[in-house]
């Protein structure tokens, strides 16, 4: 009985999938308009990678920290 109802689980599953599936595919990205030396943004977009970077390290720096400090208070 189990494995009919385990079957019937997978079988329900692999039919459904598709449906859900559907929706994740990607937008087409937009028109870049504007000639080479245009003046238009990158491809891209105009968003900064400084600014993210930054907070990511500190934020890992961060959690390596605590790893630190939580072995070294363990013994």
């Amino acid at each position: 009985m189990k494995k009919i109802i385990k079957r019937i689980l997978i079988i329900s599953f692999l039919v459904c999938s598709p449906l859900f599936l559907s929706n994740v595919f990607a937008d087409l990205p937009p028109d870049p308009g504007g000639g080479p030396g245009g003046g238009d943004l990158p491809v891209g977009g105009g968003s900064p990678i400084g600014g993210g970077l930054v907070i990511l390290m500190t934020l890992g720096a961060a959690y390596g920290s605590k790893k630190i400090f939580d072995a070294r208070k363990k013994y």
